[in-house]
């Protein structure tokens, strides 16, 4: 190809790709970078560049540790999903409450739990786990174990075994038997009937903030779906 030729040729290739005017770069830099490409227009056309991290999609469950919906959904919806993404994808709220009750009794906190005292020990010590662990990929693993198995309450002990023998069941059960537990509980209390619009049933789910029928419907019919429909 003579020169004048292949001149008039990247020309072409230069006008082709559109670069806006007073765009101060030659054409062989427009995708070299994001600040360049935005500044000559031309990033739809520059695959190559690294994207901008999207937010993860928020997602609360307000539940309770013996309520069967809800150990159901945990078990075979969330688990698995979180599992399935990427850590950036998706973020998840635990909140170990539901229908229960606070009462002050005598200037004391007590809780009254749609399935009996042993929900209310359960949901206080998955509640004491979380704030023992802090991590959510340590514990969640853990809660996991507990409402799969056959008692929320009886298998701490074999579930940080496996799931987190780094963590010390002694200072979770004296979380769930003193103070600690019930300032828990009753920040879960506090979460839970701020919902807006009020919960009605368990489990109840949030998206990005949000609770719909919709939003339920599909949570409970296709997690995995949904997320990936809403990850920006």
């Amino acid at each position: 190809m003579a020169p004048g030729v292949a001149l008039a040729v990247l020309a072409l290739a230069a006008l082709a790709l559109g670069g806006a005017p007073g765009c101060d770069y030659p054409a062989q830099r427009w995708c070299s970078s994001r600040d360049v490409a935005a500044a000559c227009q031309v990033e739809s056309r520059c695959p190559s560049l690294p994207r901008p991290a999207a937010a993860p999609v928020e997602l609360s469950l307000y539940y309770e540790s013996l309520c069967p919906a809800c150990r159901e959904f945990l078990v075979l919806k969330l688990f698995p999903t979180w599992l399935l993404l990427p850590e950036e994808m998706l973020n998840i709220t635990l909140v170990p409450y539901g229908n229960a009750q606070e009462r002050n009794v005598s200037g004391k906190l007590d809780f009254q739990c749609q399935h009996g005292p042993e929900e209310c020990l359960g949901n206080m010590m998955e509640a004491c786990l979380m704030h023992e662990a802090q991590n959510f990929s340590t514990y969640f693993p853990v809660i996991f174990c507990l409402e799969s198995g056959s008692s929320v309450t009886k298998n701490l002990e074999a579930c940080l075994q496996i799931y987190a023998p780094e963590l010390d069941s002694g200072r979770i059960v004296a979380c769930t038997q003193g103070d600690t537990g019930v300032a828990l509980m009753h920040h879960n209390a506090q979460v839970t009937e701020a919902l807006v619009p009020p919960h009605q049933y368990v489990p109840w789910i949030t998206v990005n903030g949000k609770h719909t029928d919709q939003l339920q419907a599909q949570a409970e019919a296709s997690l995995l779906g949904l997320v990936c429909r809403l990850y920006q």
